[in-house]
């Protein structure tokens, strides 16, 4: 069994001054001493954003890649390892079915297997779906700011328009086209007709689409 400890700061001037570094260290030998383990090795992560999961930071890659079944990982508060819910409940999941423990000072010592596991994951999982909620609503916020001012979302171009510089342009003579084919549609014309009549590249499924905007 292997004791791994795992601190952060935020910027790279915290990094270097060390202070918060240091005290999260002490923090960690402090914890394991009492509880009688030694740490081995202690992963610092210096000027990361905590947004930054886990897995995608350097020394948290690195750490996550050395830990086996029945080691232990200390840190000293909660946010220190995750700033996300969705993070954490991914990698806590993972931990626990590696068999590997978690200690976290700030909540009062191992989240993966004594008492305090169920409550951690449950209060997660419900910070979590929040996260997810507001992270569709974000989303759904900025696609409509983008449709409302032209930008393109990605699909299939549709028929009039090119992308520019990440927004839809008309192209004049497409347009043209579709104003002939609104045209036609108003005086009865079919669908057929309609292709047939302006030569038409397009599916009947299109042109219906364009003659029904």
């Amino acid at each position: 069994m292997a004791v791994f400890g795992y601190v952060r700061v935020s910027t790279v001037r915290q990094a270097e001054d060390g202070e918060s570094l240091d005290v999260q260290e002490r923090t960690i030998a402090g914890y394991a001493m009492m509880h009688g383990l030694k740490v081995s090795q202690t992963f610092v992560e210096g000027g990361v954003s905590g947004s930054v999961p886990l897995a995608e930071r350097a020394q948290g890659k690195a750490m996550l890649a050395a830990l086996r079944a029945g080691d232990v990982v200390i840190t000293a508060k909660l946010d220190r390892m995750f700033r996300s819910a969705l993070d954490a409940l991914g990698v806590l999941a993972e931990l626990k079915d590696r068999g590997i423990s978690l200690h976290m000072i700030d909540l009062g010592g191992d989240v993966t297997g004594n008492g305090i596991s169920k409550l951690v994951f449950t209060i997660l999982s419900a910070v979590a779906e929040a996260e997810r909620d507001r992270i569709r609503e974000r989303i759904s916020v900025v696609k409509a700011d983008q449709k409302t001012r032209g930008r393109y979302l990605g699909g299939k171009v549709p028929f009039g328009f090119v992308v520019v510089d990440g927004g839809l342009e008309p192209v004049a003579s497409q347009q043209a086209v579709i104003s002939r084919i609104v045209e036609l549609r108003g005086k009865g014309k079919s669908l057929r007709e309609i292709k047939a009549a302006l030569s038409l590249d397009l599916s009947l499924d299109a042109i219906s689409r364009i003659a029904s905007p």
